[in-house]
């Protein structure tokens, strides 16, 4: 793949506030996240700029994200919605249009795509406040239901660790206090890579992106680790990825068990130094020799 790296906007902005305490009122200074929206359009290598809306690729997805990474996150989006499957079938990423908000990929002119679903709407997931059954049954149709592979075994003792390496990483929510964060682990509890996002789906694609251009997916030997809840539609990316261990600090959803259940992912919630809660797949996970022994 060739093509320059997206402008990139600061991922936070400094505004001026006024704080009002119980011990005074200041007005001060303070760091908000930046939110502007992507559009993410797709293009085939042979199409000539006269046939595709000026050369400008056909409209596949408008998401809010924190600018920074445009590309791994459109190629994360795409993989995740089944449309690229390995690095070859990415020609060329690269921003189009003045705002810098507009990122077009292109692909090789042989890529199957099936433009019927590509101009569907895209499903409404519970982040966006609507969510049901009929989500988990547009995803097993659209995508399939895919079995997550792999031997991994994690010690609880190391997934203990995970949210403090995280949190070390984050250095957007230090500044903020409003960004989400996805980090992968390998079973030593090292941290290979992380992404912070005001959307929790925009951080998760972020990551995903930057393993399919580094030729590192599957996610096979890997843990996933997430810095809020564990929603359905971050499950779905981790099943697509093959994230055999999904963990969150927050809570979990229902169609997010269901979905990690259906598809063998361990699902890991309320991931704290002093333990965790296993809601599924507990077999890759190996307690601490004392709660072996009670």
């Amino acid at each position: 793949m060739k093509g320059p790296a997206t402008p990139s906007s600061p991922a936070h902005r400094r505004v001026e506030i006024d704080t009002l305490r119980d011990a005074g009122h200041v007005h001060r200074g303070d760091a908000i996240a930046v939110e502007e929206p992507l559009e993410i359009r797709l293009l085939r290598e042979h199409e000539r700029p006269e046939n595709s809306n000026g050369g400008t690729g056909r409209s596949v997805s408008i998401t809010m994200r924190t600018p920074g990474n445009d590309v791994e996150l459109a190629l994360g989006f795409l993989y995740g919605e089944g449309i690229l499957r390995e690095p070859r079938d990415v020609i060329d990423a690269r921003s189009c249009g003045p705002s810098g908000n507009v990122l077009r990929v292109t692909v090789r002119a042989d890529l199957p795509l099936d433009i019927k679903r590509l101009e569907r709407n895209f499903y409404t997931t519970s982040s966006c406040g609507v969510c049901g059954k009929a989500s988990i049954d547009a995803v097993t149709a659209s995508l399939g239901l895919r079995t997550v592979t792999g031997n991994l075994l994690v010690d609880e003792s190391v997934l203990r660790t995970l949210p403090d390496t995280l949190r070390e990483a984050q250095s957007g929510f230090a500044e903020t206090g409003g960004m989400h964060a996805v980090g992968l682990f390998d079973t030593d509890g090292e941290l290979i890579a992380s992404y912070e996002d005001v959307g929790r789906h925009n951080a998760m694609d972020k990551l995903v992106g930057a393993s399919f251009l580094g030729g590192k997916l599957p996610w096979t030997e890997r843990i996933l680790l997430l810095s809020g809840r564990a929603s359905f539609e971050l499950v779905q990316k981790a099943m697509m990825a093959n994230a055999p261990v999904v963990a969150a600090i927050g809570a979990p959803s229902t169609l997010a068990l269901e979905l990690a259940h259906s598809a063998g992912i361990t699902l890991i919630a309320f991931l704290r130094d002093h333990g965790c809660n296993v809601y599924c797949h507990p077999e890759r996970v190996r307690p601490s020799e004392r709660r072996r022994e009670q």
